[in-house]
């Protein structure tokens, strides 16, 4: 019988299904077939052109449930893998006939999963990297991952290419830049965002690097990030809201640095290959395990006595981004500039 595999990454944002992407490579592997991905059109994209995956489907929980349902059924799938469970997905998969479906347990809706599979991180775990996590459900059906299923790539297109030069052409024209990321979609209408300590750090970047700083962000994120534009005293472009993802990355490739936030832009300037530096300010922010992957990737941990139970999603000072020290955020850049052992040999 041939085997038709669904993967699904509907919740999170393009981290999350970057961060699937491991397993997607170990069970193409098992099973000697493209597995198909189910994913948000937001993070679509990314998932074009994974020499693991093959058709690209879309579900932003707008469409009817029958609808979707009747989408999966067919395609005649013989397995879905649920990296992000929630009801609706759970439901549609078990509705489509799916016969093997592999999810989370100690969900009330974990019933309609024929494999449930711990998840390690609502068990203290703490240390390993999500993409570590994520490949259980792939070893839940038998598949093994090997090393350079972790290496996250992101090819870019000639059509990538040229939106990044676009935009560098409009801005910084032959200028050296690097990329400052510092948004988080969340925290978009955030009273207490410190912009201006932001500022302080693009500058000191900027001048430390001798590089022009692209601020970018998400459209949403527009306003947000031109008070830090506006704060700076070096030569700086917004240009939130003005890439697609794939745009991003491919701008990532031309960066000298990209400094980001924990953030999907984190992740996505790490698979494209640009020397990287994720910032995880918060307690629970948890570097260990959302780290970028990459060749040349570094991480400014959290130091700030956050309150207990002070989360992302409900912090209201983010003072712990305001007590960020820039020299720090600067050593991290050197370091990912430096060349490796085997690059200096």
């Amino acid at each position: 019988m041939t085997q038709k595999i669904l993967a699904v990454c509907t919740g999170g944002g393009a981290g999350d299904l970057l961060a699937a992407l491991p397993a997607v490579a170990a069970l193409h592997r098992h099973f000697s077939t493209p597995i198909d991905v189910l994913t948000t059109s937001y993070a679509a994209p990314l998932a074009h052109g994974q020499p693991s995956v093959g058709e690209v489907l879309t579900d932003d929980g707008r469409l009817p449930l029958s609808a979707l349902v009747e989408n999966l059924r067919a395609r005649s799938y013989t397995h879905a893998i649920i990296f992000w469970s929630n009801p609706r997905v759970a439901k549609a998969v078990q509705l489509a006939g799916i016969p093997h479906r592999v999810g989370q347990s100690r969900r009330l809706y974990s019933f309609r999963y024929t494999v449930r599979v711990p998840v390690r991180s609502e068990t203290g775990d703490t240390h390993s990297h999500w993409s570590d996590i994520q490949m259980d459900y792939a070893r839940a059906l038998g598949a093994q991952p090997q090393p350079q299923d972790f290496r996250i790539v992101i090819g870019v297109t000639p059509e990538d290419e040229a939106e990044a030069a676009r935009l560098i052409e409009e801005t910084v024209g032959d200028e050296p830049f690097l990329i400052f990321h510092a948004a988080r979609g969340i925290t978009a209408h955030a009273p207490h965002w410190p912009s201006g300590h932001f500022a302080t750090i693009g500058d000191a970047l900027a001048t430390a690097f001798q590089c022009t700083v692209l601020l970018t962000g998400g459209s949403n994120e527009a306003v947000l990030v031109a008070k830090t534009a506006d704060q700076m005293t070096t030569r700086v472009f917004n240009v939130a809201g003005k890439t697609t993802l794939r745009g991003f990355a491919a701008l990532a490739r031309r960066a000298r640095v990209v400094v980001a936030l924990d953030s999907g832009p984190m992740h996505i300037a790490a698979a494209a290959g640009a020397p990287t530096v994720g910032i995880f300010a918060l307690r629970t922010d948890l570097p260990q395990r959302w780290r970028p992957l990459g060749d040349h990737v570094a991480v400014v941990g959290p130091d700030y006595p956050c309150p207990p139970l002070c989360r992302k999603e409900t912090c209201r000072t983010f003072a712990c981004y305001a007590a960020l020290a820039p020299e720090r955020v600067v050593a991290a850049a050197r370091e990912v500039l430096a060349p490796t052992p085997r690059e200096a040999a």
